[in-house]
């Protein structure tokens, strides 16, 4: 399984990614963090990603995708990481610490981070 940040997810449903990340999310169920809801409906609130978080073919296609619970762990993890970054951002990096899941992210300080497992190419 791979952890999608939230531009990744919003790439991968809209077929906007490269080859790479093509093949990576061809191979592996998806998953999120819960935070990477509420950003997905605050980044349509403010007209930065067009999608219709009403429409059944959405809510159908997010809820197949696993979604992990911000729990204790997450919250903790999230305040000892090796990088400083938005909050939301933390909480995503520290879901695929906690549960060791790799991350799939093109954010520049997640992919720079020694504790976050990354999603690599098998």
């Amino acid at each position: 399984m791979l952890n999608l940040d939230t531009h990744m997810l919003v790439r991968g449903l809209q077929d906007d990614v490269t080859p790479r990340e093509r093949r990576l999310l061809a191979a592996e169920p998806w998953g999120i963090s819960a935070i990477v809801l509420w950003e997905l409906a605050k980044l349509v609130q403010l007209g930065r990603v067009s999608m219709d978080l009403g429409s059944p073919e959405v809510a159908r296609t997010l809820s197949s995708i696993h979604v992990w619970p911000l729990d204790l762990d997450v919250a903790r993890t999230s305040t000892a990481l090796d990088f400083r970054s938005d909050p939301a951002d933390e909480l995503i990096a520290a879901t695929s610490v906690v549960h060791s899941i790799p991350l799939l992210t093109r954010d520049k300080k997640i992919r720079r981070s020694k504790m976050v497992p990354l999603a690599q190419d098998a």
